[in-house]
């Protein structure tokens, strides 16, 4: 069986959402989030594509529902141990199965959590799941139960986010050995991805994002690669991922000379990024970060460049997106907690210009303030000539 952690590890984690359980009232809980599949009992797959619900009651039953291709994906990598299968066919209803299996559990009548906000319950499925569960259990939307417990890491998972890290900075290693003036993008990309799997690594929950010239401005992957031009400008945002933990980094590489602009651009950035660090402590609210951001950026003269959030949790995630909740936006009252890993990226995009500064790094808080995650130095590198094994 491939766990990643102690049978306690996982033990501790479902005592405390039972706690929460019990403390809202709930008997059980329906999740449909891979992530906290994957949190309480390692159950390690894409399989959420297709409809599947892992039961957690208030006793610690654990029962899973699924497809038959996650069979031996759920007995090889988890500790669940009854795991049900519904049928591909025409007119299959899996959800009426759930039904089914919930009753079979003694669960009519009882009120039951439910993870609404989820990739791997569908507008569609939702709404049958509700129509099939009336007259037989009660729902209460829970979909931020699991989420939130799982934002402070344990010392096991922070071990991981630590390897993670280490190989965030493998690929920006990588990054700054190939990119110069005349490489392809691929050339960088491939190089990136590859010193994280050669190491152990994991695929990251969305694509690395790579974009030079004009759409170094951009913060979204997007297929096509272009060749680095004499002056140009390369910005990467990608995580190194250990046992499905994320440690992201984030830069803008500058080919050829850099304009003054962009240097100042830099030197804001690495301002806000020092001012967001400053607030980021236990006890303060996780908005007052963006607002340190702000303040700094909007000083400097860039608030038509930032952005309106500034960063977000990391953890253990799956497709189609490695940002974990809480996110760092103005006003977001959740409050920063030793054990907390988060993101902090100060994106810059001076489309009037036509120029992009993007530095970024993973933190953990700690109990008097945040630790960098990273080793890489946050100078900006400027690539005036391709490294030769690069060509």
């Amino acid at each position: 069986m491939a766990l990643h952690f102690e049978r306690e590890e996982y033990a501790a984690r479902a005592a405390r959402v039972i706690r929460d359980m019990e403390t809202r009232g709930l008997d059980g809980l329906l999740m449909f989030r891979q992530e906290s599949m994957y949190y309480l009992t390692g159950y390690d797959s894409f399989g959420f594509s297709f409809f599947q619900c892992l039961y957690l009651g208030v006793d610690g039953r654990l029962a899973l529902i699924t497809r038959a291709p996650d069979l031996r994906q759920a007995e090889n990598t988890s500790l669940i141990g009854d795991i049900r299968i519904w049928v591909d066919r025409d007119g299959a209803s899996p959800v009426l199965q759930l039904r089914d299996m919930l009753r079979d559990l003694g669960l009519a009548g009882r009120s039951l959590g439910v993870e609404y906000n989820a990739p791997g319950l569908t507008a569609a499925a939702g709404f049958q799941l509700v129509d099939a569960m009336d007259g037989v259990c009660s729902l209460v939307d829970a979909s931020g139960l699991v989420s939130t417990i799982r934002t402070v890491k344990s010392p096991a998972e922070v071990a991981c986010v630590r390897r993670a890290a280490a190989l965030a900075d493998a690929a920006l290693d990588a990054a700054n050995l190939h990119a110069g003036p005349g490489v392809e993008e691929a050339r960088v990309l491939a190089a990136m991805q590859g010193a994280v799997l050669e190491a152990g690594g994991d695929y990251p929950a969305n694509p690395f994002i790579v974009g030079s010239g004009p759409d170094a401005l951009l913060c979204r992957y997007f297929s096509g690669r272009r060749q680095l031009a004499e002056q140009d400008q390369l910005t990467l945002e990608f995580a190194g991922v250990w046992r499905q933990y994320h440690a992201c980094l984030m830069r803008t590489i500058v080919i050829g000379p850099v304009p003054d602009r962009q240097r100042d651009m830099h030197d804001a950035a690495l301002e806000a990024l020092a001012a967001c660090r400053e607030v980021l402590r236990p006890g303060n609210p996780v908005g007052t970060v963006f607002d340190a951001h702000a303040r700094v950026l909007d000083r400097r003269g860039y608030r038509a460049a930032r952005l309106n959030a500034c960063g977000y949790s990391l953890g253990a995630t799956y497709a189609p997106c490695w940002m974990d909740a809480p996110m760092f936006y103005t006003g977001n009252p959740v409050l920063a907690e030793p054990g907390m890993v988060f993101f902090l990226h100060m994106i810059l995009a001076d489309s009037e210009r036509n120029l992009a500064m993007a530095p970024g790094e993973s933190v953990i808080v700690t109990e008097t303030g945040n630790e960098r995650l990273s080793s890489a130095s946050l100078d900006l590198v400027a690539k005036e000539r391709a490294c030769p094994t690069s060509s």
